[in-house]
């Protein structure tokens, strides 16, 4: 057993290991490669991966999620949590603005989906590190500056490339919704690669993908949020552009609430810890409204909390809600997720699984000598090409996965 224990982590630091990813260019050690050997040395670092917990210590979190939610939240407070969301979060970004969540430099070495796939090529001979990017490096690809000459006369404008998005940050979603949405109605209509960010909070994941993004104008940004708090952080941040950018208040939970743009048009959909403060009872239908709007061979990206992470350990009594979901003291909610609840969600709503991990680490105080056990699951999944290329899978689905 040590023998292979040893060999796993051998892998991990090369950066090999095997059967972890199964999509296209993807990182070839997902969900980092720092491994603790030597539990002397823990204190060393902030943050330890591949974290294998004890069956002590599985059962700890178990009793400790039992205690935590033997007394549940009434129902007629429920109701307003539910009913007042938005306004929860319109405070926290209120208070916070955006000083509470630091940016998402990771996105790219887990999702380098996110990247056109001239810009993913180039990030993955640089080892998908975003530390590595360089803003100016405007003579990258040969392909993108073909690409722009051409886009420049398909414009008619002298600025050619500004003119992917626009800023139609003025239109009326109601009369966009109201049949086929002309080419020339949405932003992003001229951009040949979309990516929508559901959740966008204060732009901690917007910023660095338009950074990196800055030197493709073919491609296009949406980010949304039902906190206009949020949206207006966003909108109001010196780098936002808004001929690559579209970011606008939105109600996911919302299923006749139309999006400034058609359905079936994204390449990438961004759902990185949004779909954990929703209720359970709506998350299938948001990942069903979702599915639709990606183009067949689109990627839907996720993240959220993982069962008995810290943050569900750490809730007192009378913060539980229902089953493995509690309300913090500010109002807003979280859900702990299991690898087996994500597989159904998504791939219910007609997605292929490409990933679902669960990925276990141990994070340090090192002033405080205090670890703590962080959990989290991480998936892709893809719209098929042909809707029947999923029949087939769907039954089987739900019975392979605990």
């Amino acid at each position: 057993m040590n023998v292979i224990w040893r060999n796993y982590i051998c892998c991990l630091r090369l950066r090999k290991v095997p059967h972890r990813c199964h999509s296209g260019s993807h990182p070839v050690a997902p969900l980092g490669s720092r491994i603790l050997t030597d539990p002397s040395k823990v204190f060393e670092h902030n943050m330890w991966d591949h974290m294998q917990w004890s069956k002590e210590e599985e059962e700890a979190a178990r009793k400790k999620v039992e205690e935590n939610s033997a007394v549940q939240v009434i129902p007629e407070e429920q109701d307003k949590y539910e009913s007042e969301a938005s306004k929860y979060w319109d405070v926290f970004y209120k208070i916070h603005k955006n000083k509470f969540f630091k940016n998402r430099n990771w996105l790219l070495r887990e999702f380098p989906e996110i990247l056109p796939i001239d810009l993913k090529t180039k990030e993955n001979s640089r080892e998908s590190s975003w530390d590595h990017i360089k803003p100016n490096a405007t003579n990258c690809f040969s392909r993108i500056q073909e690409e722009k000459k051409h886009f420049k006369k398909s414009s008619g404008s002298s600025d050619g490339p500004s003119k992917a998005g626009s800023d139609f940050s003025n239109l009326d979603p109601k009369k966009l919704g109201k049949g086929p949405l002309k080419t020339e109605l949405f932003p992003g209509s001229r951009a040949n690669f979309r990516i929508l960010e559901v959740g966008c909070g204060a732009g901690n994941s917007v910023f660095p993908i338009l950074n990196t993004l800055q030197n493709t104008p073919e491609s296009f940004l949406y980010c949304c949020d039902f906190a206009s708090g949020a949206v207006e952080l966003v909108k109001s941040h010196s780098s936002y552009r808004a001929a690559q950018c579209s970011a606008f208040v939105h109600d996911v939970c919302n299923d006749g609430l139309p999006y400034p743009f058609p359905d079936g048009i994204l390449d990438v959909i961004l759902l990185v810890f949004v779909l954990s403060s929703i209720h359970p009872d709506r998350m299938q239908g948001v990942v069903n409204r979702l599915s639709k709007l990606l183009k067949p061979g689109g990627m839907l990206l996720f993240r959220d909390y993982g069962r008995y992470d810290n943050t569900q350990l750490r809730f007192k009594k009378g913060h539980c809600l229902s089953e493995n979901f509690y309300v913090r003291g500010d109002g807003t909610r979280a859900y702990f997720f299991t690898k087996g609840e994500v597989h159904r969600l998504f791939c219910k709503a007609g997605l292929d699984e490409k990933q679902n991990l669960v990925d276990r680490r141990l994070q340090v105080n090192r002033k405080k000598q205090v670890k703590m056990h962080r959990v989290w699951v991480q998936g892709k999944f893809q719209k098929p090409l042909h809707p029947s290329q999923n029949n087939s899978k769907l039954i089987f689905s739900f019975f392979s996965h605990d």
